[in-house]
């Protein structure tokens, strides 16, 4: 297991790389947040890291380091906080969230538990082939859709959240079931994350792929997937079309 922590509270780190090293797991020990990229490079399967070294730019942190493609499991572990950054946070892609004071053999078994869980997802029954519709070309392999080879640059949660949708071609998806599907728990009264995502995905795809249009809202139910190539636009004179 190869982990990342990012906290600057020595006493705390001390512990856990002590506990961390007896079962045997690969730490980097960081006192300040890296660039997300950095992380990427590792190649980790866990990050632990305290939001609260980052001040005013955790939110915006934290949602690029959990949307990478192939992202690692994140756990926040930071000091007290209210309910509503709690749920922030895990909204944003962390995977869990533990408050200090709290024990290393607690944030071990949370760590095990979302690892064990990115995998048992990784391992699901969604096909891995890739699935090619208009101009996409989506590979489930890669995290990522190409359009004549050139990649689209998702996030990890967009392409999930494409993945589902053209999984089931043509049938309209409740909003609902995708947020369990995607976010991994049900949706709150009002939460609006899903609609955020999916004008993000249009975009990007409309942008690498102009002439077709692939995702369609269905106003109160939920979204489409079903490719279909734009018309060119006709200009009437005097009844004649040209």
């Amino acid at each position: 297991m190869r982990l990342a922590v990012v906290d600057s509270d020595s006493g705390f780190v001390r512990v856990l790389a002590k506990r961390l090293g007896a079962v045997g797991w690969r730490a980097q020990l960081l006192a300040s947040p890296p660039a997300v990229d950095e992380l990427q490079g590792m190649r980790l399967h866990a990050v632990v890291i305290d939001t609260s070294l980052l001040g005013g730019e955790a939110w915006a942190y934290l949602e690029q380091l959990c949307g990478q493609p192939a992202a690692p499991a994140v756990v926040v572990c930071t000091g007290p906080t209210s309910v509503a950054q709690r749920v922030r946070g895990l909204r944003l892609g962390a995977d869990d969230w533990v408050t200090k004071p709290c024990h290393p053999e607690e944030v071990l078994a949370r760590v095990e538990a979302a690892v064990r869980r990115r995998r048992a997802g990784e391992l699901s029954s969604q096909p891995l082939e890739p699935i090619v519709a208009g101009e996409l070309e989506i590979r489930p392999d890669m995290f990522e859709a190409f359009v004549g080879g050139r990649a689209v640059g998702l996030t990890r949660r967009e392409f999930e959240l494409l993945h589902l949708l053209a999984g089931a071609p043509g049938r309209v998806v409740p909003r609902e079931r995708v947020y369990e599907r995607v976010w991994g728990y049900a949706m709150a009264h009002g939460d609006r994350s899903v609609d955020v995502f999916v004008r993000k995905l249009r975009k990007k795809l409309e942008a690498a792929s102009p002439g077709w249009t692939y995702l369609h809202t269905h106003f109160g139910v939920g979204y489409r997937f079903d490719p279909n190539e734009n018309a060119e636009e006709q200009v009437v004179v005097d009844g004649r079309e040209e």
